[in-house]
């Protein structure tokens, strides 16, 4: 049969011709200003909802302070970064850390079965460091052009301004690097007991940077030392039958108590480049890089002290960035950071103003000194620091009294950076079902159990089509893991096996060939032709 639906376009009418990548110098390569079609799709999804955040906007937050300890993993921090906030012992660096749920509104429960963000900000005395990431280490997508289907996924209906279970695996089954994520979050994992006794994830992959300008891939991770605990289904929902607020009241509960929560701030480190002996992507979000081969280097401690004077001022007006970064911490080319680096600033602009960043929530320390040519806007309410000349609000000036460029450093880090640009797929995908296998099977009985009883009844809303792949899916991360979806559900196991796979996708288990395009063509042949 023909395939008689509408075309998508942009808002200007062009036809979009791939939806499913951002184009990147090479496969593995950073993305262009000029992907135009993602901005235009980011921004505007930015700007969904008025004045509450479009995702994230159910927060609670607290004040606190790190500590680094001078070294990672035994060895002196400086070995691995120049970055003075984890080389330099004894100084007690401010910081401010919202916990939050992702898809709720603001008044929606703290029980719900949902990824809770871990955003943090460091008011280093070289100005601001957020990291902003996840209770989980993984993800759901790895390109950040399909986070504003995956979060319309996952949010209300548009019709019926509910949350539909087959919504959400109607995006899940054409996304296998999806079933990773989904079996943490499906499992007592998706409900944290409260934000003390939760893990905390950059999630994205970045770059330490050192004096010599070389650079290392790394993984950012908070490890709390009140242990981690989790919540069945039974349980979130009685304790949501009496309070829909329960983890807020816990965090501020405990700090008044004095009972500080504290975390070890710790970092996974891998050599710059492809590293293409691994079976997987190390920029790829939804992927773990397993603490056999990359152990979780301790160089920090995290303490939470005080809460918020005023909610509104601190945790709605905060405002964090994934670009927001210190010297000797980098990018690294992983597709959601590159994409989420635009998207979160360009979103605090809209909900909270163009200058947000002189609310004292989100300002530099005191004693950052701050100075730019940036003037005017809505809501501006001081001048930033000048040169000695004030009306000279631009550089370079030959008069030499407005503002100057900062001292390069010695070494620069310069990447090398080569390819055909285009939009490719993820090519080491043997592991998108191989890490999903091995968290199923990790799982302790009773965590296991509680995860096919969730994914059961969310099977039992499903059109077959939909639960077919998607035992499809599980079957293929383990078998018993796909059998139990099926039984429990009601879903004809032996038909589920039948389907071929993905359109485009590699098989299960396999990769596709190096430098692949999302039209499912390589880049050597296209020259050829």
């Amino acid at each position: 049969m023909s395939d008689q639906r509408p075309i998508l376009t942009t808002r200007q009418g062009h036809p979009v011709r791939d939806n499913q990548s951002l184009r990147t110098v090479g496969e593995r390569g950073p993305a262009t200003l000029e992907n135009y079609q993602f901005i235009e799709k980011i921004t505007h999804f930015d700007r969904e909802r008025i004045p509450e955040r479009v995702v994230h906007a159910r927060g609670a937050g607290a004040h606190g302070y790190f500590e680094a300890y001078g070294t990672i993993g035994g060895e002196p921090a400086s070995k691995y970064t120049r970055a003075r906030v984890l080389n330099e012992t004894g100084v007690k660096t401010p910081m401010f850390v919202r916990f939050s749920t992702v898809a709720g509104a603001k008044e929606s429960p703290e029980t719900a079965r949902d990824p809770r963000g871990f955003a943090v900000k460091f008011k280093t005395v070289d100005g601001n460091w957020d990291l902003v990431g996840n209770n989980l280490k993984v993800f759901f997508i790895r390109d950040a052009i399909k986070f504003p289907d995956m979060i319309h996924a996952f949010k209300p209906d548009p019709v019926t301004n509910r949350q539909e279970a087959w919504r959400f695996f109607d995006f899940v089954a054409a996304h296998p690097e999806s079933i990773h994520m989904v079996t943490h979050l499906k499992s007592p994992w998706g409900i944290p007991a409260n934000y003390r006794e939760m893990e905390g994830s950059g999630v994205n992959t970045y770059k330490l940077v050192n004096d010599q300008g070389v650079a290392h891939l790394c993984k950012f991770h908070f490890i709390p030392k009140q242990g981690v605990r989790n919540l069945t289904s039974a349980q979130a929902a009685e304790i949501q039958g009496r309070d829909v607020g329960h983890a807020t009241k816990d965090l501020y509960d405990n700090i008044a108590a004095g009972n500080f929560p504290e975390w070890e701030f710790a970092v996974q480190i891998m050599p710059d480049g492809p590293n293409d002996h691994l079976s997987f992507d190390p920029l790829d979000d939804t992927k773990l890089w397993p603490v056999d081969q990359f152990p979780l280097l301790p160089c920090g401690r995290m303490v939470l002290d005080r809460v918020p004077d005023n909610f509104f001022a601190d945790v709605e007006q905060s405002a964090f960035g994934t670009g927001v970064l210190v010297d000797g911490i980098d990018f690294s080319d992983d597709k959601m950071l590159q994409g989420r680096t635009l998207s979160y600033s360009d979103t605090q602009r809209y909900r909270v103003g163009p200058n947000y960043l002189q609310l004292p929530i989100n300002a530099p320390a005191p004693g950052v000194k701050t100075a730019t040519n940036q003037r005017d806007g809505q809501m501006t309410f001081y001048v930033d620091g000048v040169g000695e000349n004030k009306h000279i609000n631009y550089e370079p000036s030959t008069l030499a009294q407005g503002l100057r460029e900062a001292p390069k450093p010695a070494r620069e880090y310069h990447q090398p950076v080569e390819g055909k640009l285009g939009r490719y797929q993820t090519s080491r995908t043997e592991d998108d079902y191989t890490q999903a296998g091995v968290r199923y099977r990790s799982f302790e009985d009773w965590e296991r159990d509680d995860l096919i009883a969730n994914l059961v009844a969310d099977m039992k809303e499903c059109p077959e089509a939909i639960q077919l792949r998607m035992v499809w899916h599980f079957w293929h991360a383990d078998e018993d893991y796909g059998r139990r979806v099926a039984e429990g559900a009601g879903i004809d196991l032996e038909k589920a096996k039948a389907l071929p796979p993905l359109p485009g996708r590699a098989a299960p288990g396999q990769r596709l060939k190096p430098e692949t395009y999302t039209d499912g063509s390589q880049a050597h042949k296209v020259a050829a032709e």
